[in-house]
């Protein structure tokens, strides 16, 4: 071979040798943060996720492996593109071991397939796909708070014993809006209630005059609000202006969060029935972790941002066991480890990367019986987790050993 042919092939040799090595031992752990910092789900997520991390990061002390924890903040504009390319730069280039957050299910999807084809971490605790942890499950992906079957299931299971028969739906038309009504529709036909029609709407819509309507005439006794953030808000909104919760029907909406009851409101939300992974005022625990995040970011922490703050302290406390950052050992260990921190009860991670754990049935209380701006939330229930999520029975995870 000529010389320098042979400087060549050595050259790229070392250079190999040193990327391999710098990829294996980083001069610092760095955390990705990644959702939608403006748009229909920042409140939910946004900001708060970040300082849900940093407060993680900062209970750890800082370092771990004797190396400094950094936080990194993208937003994804809940668009799956935007959010690939973030996700690929930042696994590529800026040294990011983990991603976590993605709420809207169309970009935590499209994240956990650029995490499983470069061999990454990956934890959503935003988003509610059961795709995440059914046939799009991943080695080293893990989903944190929530599905669509534990927000479906347990919530008609609940209704079922107030007499609640007869539903309509009114959904977002794209992929976490399908997949919840489906899940729900599924629930209903369980429990020998009846489905009397459904009405669909894009994302981000104003006015759901029309829908309202449509649901007012099919005289079901529960409505369900199949879709997320600022769209669940807009809905019962329109729905209060054409008197249906005074009417008796019965609103329930699965994705609901804390911030959007506190931006429609006691006058409007009332009364609205749903399921959260994290409700702050639970119990002494929960109370002080909330008022830690409320001193950083003025408003308490959504079950999304909660998530954010188990999720990567579990994810740090599995690099310390684990003593390197390898994607495939430190998910070992994730899974082998139990979750127990002031957001998550009773926790243990399966083979397709679900996180089961305690889930509570809450109802809105009325106006007046509530002192505390933020106290909106009153739990009707604790539904445990073996219960609550999809038995690995039914599962489509390659994972799940049959």
């Amino acid at each position: 071979m000529p010389l320098r042919s042979t400087i060549l092939a050595v050259s790229l040799l070392v250079c190999s040798i040193s990327a391999a090595v710098a990829q294996s031992e980083p001069s610092s752990i760095v955390i990705g943060v990644l959702n939608d910092m403006s748009g229909n789900f920042a409140d939910q997520s946004g900001p708060g996720s970040l300082v849900a991390a940093q407060m993680a990061i900062d209970e750890v002390g800082g370092t771990v492996l004797g190396k400094p924890i950094k936080v990194l903040g993208g937003d994804h504009q809940n668009k799956p593109d935007i959010a690939s390319s973030l996700a690929r730069r930042w696994y590529d280039r800026e040294g990011v071991q983990v991603i976590v957050d993605m709420p809207n299910s169309g970009t935590a999807l499209a994240v956990q397939e650029i995490a499983r084809n470069l061999k990454r971490i990956n934890i959503t605790t935003t988003a509610g796909s059961l795709a995440l942890t059914n046939k799009s499950c991943s080695p080293t992906s893990f989903h944190w708070m929530w599905d669509t079957y534990s927000n479906s299931y347990g919530l008609v299971k609940a209704l079922a014993r107030k007499k609640l028969d007869t539903w309509f739906f009114i959904t977002a038309d794209y992929a976490f809006g399908l997949a919840l009504e489906s899940d729900f529709r599924k629930a209903i036909d369980q429990t020998g209630g009846k489905t009397l029609g459904a009405v669909k709407h894009p994302v981000g819509m104003q006015d759901f005059s029309s829908q309202i309507l449509f649901a007012q005439a099919s005289n079901a006794r529960a409505v369900v609000v199949a879709s997320g953030g600022n769209d669940i808000v807009n809905t019962l909104k329109t729905a209060n202006e054409f008197g249906l919760q005074k009417s008796g029907v019965t609103f329930v909406a699965p994705a609901t969060f804390l911030t959007d009851v506190k931006s429609m409101g006691l006058d409007i939300g009332q009364g609205l029935t749903y399921i959260t992974g994290f409700t702050w005022n639970y119990d002494d625990e929960s109370r002080a972790f909330a008022r830690k995040f409320f001193e950083r970011h003025k408003a308490m922490p959504t079950m999304g941002q909660a998530g954010v703050y188990s999720a990567v302290r579990h994810y740090l406390r599995a690099v310390a066991e684990a003593k390197t950052v390898d994607a495939d050992l430190v998910a070992a260990k994730m899974r082998e480890m139990p979750v127990s921190d002031a957001v998550i009860r009773h926790g243990k991670i399966r083979d397709d990367g679900r996180l089961v754990h305690d889930m509570y049935l809450v109802e809105v209380p009325r106006k007046g019986d509530t002192q505390d701006p933020w106290d909106l939330e009153r739990v009707l229930d604790t539904l445990p987790g073996d219960e609550i999520f999809r038995p690995l029975s039914e599962s489509e995870c390659s994972l799940v050993k049959k």
